[in-house]
C-alpha cells in the first residue's frame, strides 16, 4: 500500500518523513500539527469507486489504500466503521429539513467515533515496532484505545482528569487499561501523557498530536459519501473540541476530491460549547489558537488548548464553513430532541452538533432542501448523570391501575 509521502506542519509548512518519534513539528512544538499527504495517482491505481462497490460494506478497512498503513489487508478482532447513516424522518419534520441524516458512530465497539482513530494508531504503532500505547482523554479516546488494545492484547496507559465521567472511567477499567487519574485538567493530563510516553517509550495516541488520528477519523467522511451514492452533502456539522474530528472529516472529503471521486466539497460547521470555544475564537479572529477556560458539561469537547486547533481553523475556512457556539442548556435540550424524534441517545458532546443545527435553522443558515449530515460521535450512556439533567424524572406511583389511569389522564 502507498505510505504517506510526507507530513507537513500546518504552521510553518516544513515537511518531514515518517518517524515513530515524530508527532508534531519540532520547530513549532505541540501546536505544529502535521498533515499527512499521499501519492494520489498511486492510490487511484489501487482503488476506485467501482472496486469499493464490489467490496462488502462491513468495516472501515475497505479504505485501506487511503490509509497510512503498509498492510495489504487487515484482520481486526472488532468491527470498526461501517456505521449507519440514518435519514431520521421525525427529526426532519421537527426541524423542517427535507434532507437530513445522522451518522451514528455510537455503533462502534467502544460506542464512539474515536475507534476509527485508535484502530489506525494501534496498527501504525505496531508497524513502527511499538508494543505499548498511551493516551490522555476525558473518556472517549481513552475508552477507545483501551477497548481496542484489549482486543489486540496490547497494554495501554490512559491519563484522565479526575473530573472525567464515571461511566467513561468504568469503561477504561473494564477493558483492563492502566488508568492514571490526574488532579488537573484535560490539558494538564495531555501534557503529562506526552512527557510520560517520551520517558517510557510508549506510542502516543493523543488526539490532535498523533497525526494518524486524523487519518483514522477521515473514514467517517468516506463512508458518508459512499452511503449517499458518491454525492457529498452540502453541510456537515461536527461537535468540536480539539478539532481533530473536524479535520478528519475535511481530510476525507478532500482526499476523495483529489482522487476525482467526488465533484465538490461540503461546507463544515464546527459546533463548540460556549464554555470551550478556543477554535471559534481563533476562527473569528486571526486564526491563532489561544487557551481558554474550560467550563462545560460536554466533557468530550471541553479543551482549554486544542492541539489540532490551527489545522481545524484552516480546514473550516477552506470549506467556507462557520463556527457556532451552544450553551449547556441548549445541549441538554438537544439530547431529548434527538432521542424523542430519532431514537438516538447522544452524549452531551455529540448533542452539541444537534444543538448547533437547531440554532442554524432558527437563524436561517440552513435551507430546507439542503443536504445536511450531523455526526453523532458518542453514546449517551457514557454520561448518564448529564442525561438525567436533560429530562424530568417521574414521580413514583402506587402499584395500581387506578394510579396509572390518574397519571395518564384517562377515564
Amino acid at each position: 500500500m502507498p505510505l504517506p509521502e510526507s507530513l507537513t506542519c500546518v504552521l510553518c509548512g516544513a515537511a518531514y518523513r515518517e518517524d515513530p518519534s515524530r508527532y508534531s513539528c519540532p520547530e513549532c512544538g505541540e501546536l505544529g500539527t502535521l498533515r499527512v499527504s499521499y501519492d494520489y495517482d498511486c492510490i487511484n491505481a489501487l482503488a476506485s469507486r467501482e472496486s469499493l462497490a464490489a467490496t462488502p460494506f462491513r468495516d472501515h478497512w475497505r479504505y485501506l489504500p487511503l490509509l497510512p498503513l503498509a498492510a495489504e489487508q487487515v484482520e481486526f478482532p472488532l468491527t470498526v466503521g461501517a456505521t449507519p447513516l440514518y435519514p431520521v424522518p421525525g427529526l426532519r419534520r421537527a426541524l423542517g429539513l427535507e434532507r437530513l441524516w445522522i451518522k451514528d458512530d455510537t455503533a462502534n465497539p467502544s460506542a464512539s467515533l474515536k475507534d476509527r482513530a485508535s484502530s489506525v494508531v494501534l496498527l501504525k504503532g505496531q508497524e513502527f515496532g511499538c508494543r505499548e500505547f498511551a493516551a490522555a482523554s476525558t473518556g472517549n479516546a481513552g475508552a477507545s484505545l483501551a477497548c481496542l488494545s484489549a482486543a489486540l492484547g496490547l497494554p495501554c496507559h490512559i491519563f484522565v482528569p479526575e473530573t472525567a465521567p464515571r461511566a467513561k472511567v468504568a469503561q477504561l477499567l473494564i477493558f483492563g487499561a492502566d488508568v492514571l487519574s490526574i488532579r488537573g485538567s484535560y490539558s494538564e493530563a495531555f501534557s503529562l501523557c506526552v512527557e510520560a510516553a517520551d520517558r517510557f517509550g510508549w506510542y502516543n495516541r493523543n488526539t490532535g498530536y498523533n497525526p494518524y488520528t486524523v487519518e483514522g477519523k477521515k473514514t467517517v467522511a468516506l463512508e458518508i459519501t459512499e452511503q449517499l451514492g458518491w454525492e457529498p452533502p452540502d453541510t456537515v456539522i461536527v461537535a468540536t473540541g480539539d478539532g481533530c474530528i473536524l479535520s478528519g472529516v475535511w481530510k476525507g472529503f478532500t482526499d476523495l476530491h483529489r482522487l476525482g471521486w467526488i465533484p465538490r466539497l461540503p461546507r463544515l460547521v464546527a459546533a463548540q460549547a460556549e464554555g470551550s470555544q478556543a477554535i471559534k475564537q481563533a476562527f473569528d479572529g486571526d486564526g491563532t489558537i489561544r487557551p481558554v477556560t474550560e467550563d462545560t458539561l460536554a466533557d468530550s469537547i471541553s479543551v482549554a488548548l486544542p492541539r489540532n486547533g490551527a489545522m481545524a481553523v484552516q480546514d473550516l475556512r477552506a470549506s467556507g464553513g462557520i463556527a457556532v457556539t451552544v450553551s449547556d442548556g441548549e445541549i441538554l435540550e438537544a439530547m431529548p430532541l434527538l432521542g424523542g424524534t430519532a431514537g438516538l441517545f447522544a452524549e452531551p458532546a455529540a448533542a452539541a452538533a444537534v444543538a448547533a443545527l437547531v440554532k442554524l435553522v432558527e437563524r436561517g443558515d440552513v435551507s430546507s432542501a439542503e443536504r445536511v449530515v450531523v455526526l453523532s460521535t458518542g453514546h449517551g450512556l457514557k454520561d448518564v448523570d448529564a442525561a438525567l439533567r436533560a429530562v424530568e424524572a417521574p414521580e413514583p406511583l402506587d402499584c395500581s391501575v387506578d394510579a396509572v389511569r390518574e397519571r395518564i389522564g384517562r377515564p
